[in-house]
């Protein structure tokens, strides 16, 4: 049935002559013209992408309209070998391709399997509904290949949303098949594809991956070191900042690296964001670390953009990375000082915002920062062996390569001290093991929890319902702000720790013990030359 006749045409003086021009009918209209669904990578999100694909008449030519990149537009060549190779005709026919919407940036070789679809469907050699239920993913090679793109799991996860299958790559299918309520089905080339559309049981759905973590180092490997493991417990029951101060070789690095180990394990929302930032960063995804808080450890060479990410299309940085987990930055006075201040932002807000001329992206970054340093510019200022040579300037001019507003934002400043060999003998009973810690501070988080979130990211109305003092804890407290001239977020800080280790000690109010130690955490700001 015709889709109804146009109104006649109007002559040169505005008159209608009569007559009437007939549309194509229904069936002639989508013999050439096909819809096909795929998703495009923005951020750590997944738009939908509608991949319209018309065909007509006129020399053969393929155009690719909405706002297509070069990587996209090369598909031409690729969709144009893989259909031959699959022993499809290609149309020689003038085929454009839209990518709606228009305003979206596309990037990579992500569309090609649903421009080959759509082009299939347009000349009528697969039926066009058989695409409605489906979204597609994955880069075509010149023999029909299907390869695996960046951004999997925010497409499975979208895709679920929306009620459609999502067919991928098999190099896709262990990070998709961390969404639990999608279904995702797996192509190993464009034929088996077209021959799974007509029959869905051809499409075999994503196998479950094993995601037994793997185990993560032990806090009973660190000796002696009585205050550094007590700051590293307070760090993890609050989600702290921490500063390590010390000479080479003291165990700095070691200390850091078992923070991890002493964490909760992330809620399944928060594993689902730390694996889709993995996805669309293109490292790939680690199964056996599914709901481990991560560790990032980048060298300190590494660039502004490397930290907070960037790049067009804009990626994730290391700190995006280290979401809900632990960002380790070793010989911080080393780093370049540019790079350190663009952390500033993010440990405030926990997200970062990378603008670009065509967009702008938002990358969440709740990390907690291990930084460590020596305590001078030879490394053994303080130490007992009294061999640094160093000058009061020159440790001065050398801690200040770090600024003072990146270190007010640190809440623990911790010296650690180089150990005895009586004290590193085998026979040396080992300390805690991470097990024992991690009970402790999953019952602190517990506690903060019932008040609306982890104390270090409380807000000030928060904050100050859960931190009040008593007269004599607050004349401590402000004597300890004039004599260190310390500022309102240093302050707010010192309250944020104490109310940690209150929640440790497990005590509803905070106690003059408590407070005292925080203020204790400040190393840098009493202004020691040595730990």
């Amino acid at each position: 049935k015709a889709l109804g006749a146009w109104p006649a045409m109007p002559d040169g003086d505005g008159q209608s002559d009569g007559r009437t021009i007939e549309p194509l009918s229904l069936q002639e209209a989508h013999m050439s013209l096909a819809l096909v669904y795929s998703r495009a990578r923005a951020g750590v999100e997944a738009p939908l992408v509608r991949v319209e694909v018309h065909l007509s008449g006129g020399l053969p030519a393929t155009q690719i309209v909405g706002l297509a990149e070069t990587s996209v537009r090369e598909s031409r060549e690729r969709v144009r070998a893989a259909l031959l190779c699959a022993r499809f005709d290609f149309p020689q026919r003038r085929i454009t391709l839209n990518l709606a919407p228009a305003d979206l940036p596309k990037e990579g070789g992500r569309y090609d399997l649903a421009i080959a679809l759509g082009i299939l469907a347009a000349s009528g050699q697969i039926p066009p509904q058989s695409l409605l239920p489906y979204e597609f993913l994955g880069e075509l090679g010149l023999t029909g290949e299907l390869r695996p793109v960046a951004g999997a799991l925010p497409a499975a996860i979208a895709a679920a949303e929306a009620g459609r299958i999502l067919v991928v790559p098999p190099g896709n299918a262990a990070e998709s098949a961390l969404a639990e309520h999608a279904d995702v089905r797996v192509a190993r080339t464009l034929l088996e594809c077209c021959a799974g559309l007509g029959n869905p049981r051809l499409l075999p759905q994503v196998e479950r991956v094993d995601t037994t973590p793997l185990p993560l180092p032990d806090l009973a490997d660190v000796r002696g070191q009585v205050h550094a493991r007590r700051a590293l417990e307070v760090a993890a029951a609050g989600g702290h900042h921490l500063l390590l101060i010390g000479s080479p070789g003291c165990g700095k690095t070691l200390l850091a690296s078992r923070l991890p180990g002493l964490l909760p394990a992330s809620t399944e929302i928060d594993a689902l964001q730390l694996a889709a930032i993995a996805s669309v960063s293109g490292e790939g995804l680690d199964p056996k670390r599914w709901r481990q808080r991560p560790f990032r450890a980048p060298h300190h060479s590494a660039s502004a953009a490397a930290l907070v990410g960037g790049g067009n299309p804009p990626c994730p940085g290391e700190i995006s990375l280290a979401h809900h987990g632990v960002l380790f930055l070793d010989e911080l006075p080393e780093w370049n000082r540019s790079a350190l201040e663009t952390l500033r932002e993010p440990l405030e807000s926990g997200h970062i915002r990378i603008a670009r001329a065509a967009r702008s992206v938002m990358f969440p970054a709740r990390f907690q920062l291990v930084a460590a340093m020596n305590p001078c510019p030879c490394g053994w200022a303080g130490d007992r062996s009294n061999r640094c040579l160093c000058t009061d300037e020159r440790i001065t001019r050398y801690r200040a390569r770090v600024s003072g507003p990146l270190l007010d934002r640190i809440d623990l400043h911790i010296a650690v001290t180089r150990m005895d060999a009586v004290e590193l003998r085998e026979s040396t009973p080992l300390g805690e093991p991470s097990d024992a810690v991690r009970g402790r501070v999953e019952a602190a988080h517990a506690r903060q929890q019932m008040r609306g979130g982890l104390n270090a990211h409380l807000p000030p109305a928060a904050l100050r319902a859960c931190t009040r003092l008593g007269e004599a804890d607050q004349d401590l407290l402000e004597h300890a702000i004039e004599r260190l001239q310390l500022s309102a977020r240093a302050m707010h800080r010192i309250l944020r720790v104490a109310r940690t280790i209150a929640d440790l000690a497990g005590c509803e109010n905070i106690q003059t013990a408590h407070l005292a130690e925080a203020i204790g955490y400040r190393q840098l700001d009493r202004g020691k030359t040595g730990p």
